[in-house]
């Protein structure tokens, strides 16, 4: 499962908060404003990531009840990790997926 060994190459371990929130606030941004279609296994990865890094617990609001059992697939994958680390996994998908770093 993804969620329990989450690898964190390239965020520093030690960031400090507003870094880290910075950071993390430009990684959104930068998927947000994506022109090229992204693989449904990483934009669930960043959904689960984005959640719990912002703390939001609620169930999936998806019409499509397919679509909310794969996402509460993804939360589940990742329930184990803090919103630290969420954030830290989010960046790094980012950097390492799209940004390609």
């Amino acid at each position: 499962m993804w969620g329990q060994k989450l690898v964190l190459p390239l965020s520093d371990k030690k960031m400090t908060d507003e870094n880290l929130h910075k950071k993390f606030e430009e990684a959104v941004a930068y998927v947000s404003n994506y022109d090229e279609p992204l693989p449904a296994d990483l934009l669930l990865k960043l959904y689960a990531y984005f959640k719990i890094a912002n703390k939001n617990y609620n169930n999936p609001g998806s019409k499509t009840p397919l679509i909310n059992a794969f996402k509460a697939n993804a939360l589940i994958q990742a329930q184990n990790i803090s919103d630290e680390d969420a954030m830290k996994g989010y960046i790094d998908l980012v950097n390492i997926e799209l940004k390609k770093t």
